[in-house]
């Protein structure tokens, strides 16, 4: 994915800004160039859409969070109903189980 205008204005000019070193480098995934700061190479576009990333799984995680509690404390005492709140509660686990699976994969 190429680096957008935005991108550009919020990322790369204030880090220039900074006092890091833009390379002659680019980086291969999005196009940026490569910065050098306190002596590490690094993309500040693909770093700050992982962080973005990072955020945006976290909120979602959360929710699901929440509405599992939200089930786990309105259990029914009508068996059909229970099954349901169950499969339900086993779905919202098994996502959460996804996102932490990939937030140790990255």
């Amino acid at each position: 994915m190429s680096v957008s205008d935005e991108e550009i204005r919020r990322i790369i000019l204030p880090l220039m800004l900074s006092g890091a070193k833009m390379l002659d480098r680019h980086c291969p995934k999005c196009g940026s160039p490569l910065f050098e700061k306190d002596g590490k190479v690094f993309c500040p576009v693909c770093e700050h859409r992982k962080r973005q990333r990072a955020k945006e799984m976290k909120g979602v995680e959360e929710r699901l969070r929440e509405k599992l509690t939200e089930l786990a404390n309105s259990l029914p005492e009508n068996v059909d109903e229970l099954e349901k709140h169950l499969r339900v509660m086993k779905l919202i686990i098994n996502l959460l189980e996804r996102y932490k699976a990939l937030e140790g994969g990255e």
